[in-house]
């Protein structure tokens, strides 16, 4: 999943998501509001033919966006890596 980093500042990361559909995104989405550490998360997926989804965090306090979500698709890989048929 390549990654954009279209702005970042003090407590807020903007990126858009290279190839990657609703479904994955809904879940990063809903991990990341879950988040203590998240003030707010949202996605925008734009023209579906032209344009890559755009990825809009906010942490709360001093914690770095990107770290946060570092550490959460670390975690998501982690139980998906687990997971057995």
């Amino acid at each position: 999943m390549p990654i954009k980093v279209l702005f970042r500042e003090g407590q807020e990361l903007r990126m858009r998501v290279m190839g990657e559909g609703h479904t994955s995104l809904q879940m990063l989405r809903e991990r990341l509001n879950n988040h203590d550490k998240i003030e707010y998360a949202n996605y925008f997926p734009g023209h579906p033919d032209l344009d890559d989804p755009e990825f809009y965090i906010r942490t709360k306090g001093k914690a770095d966006p990107a770290t946060v979500v570092n550490e959460l698709v670390a975690s998501i890989a982690a139980e998906f890596s687990a997971a057995t048929l």
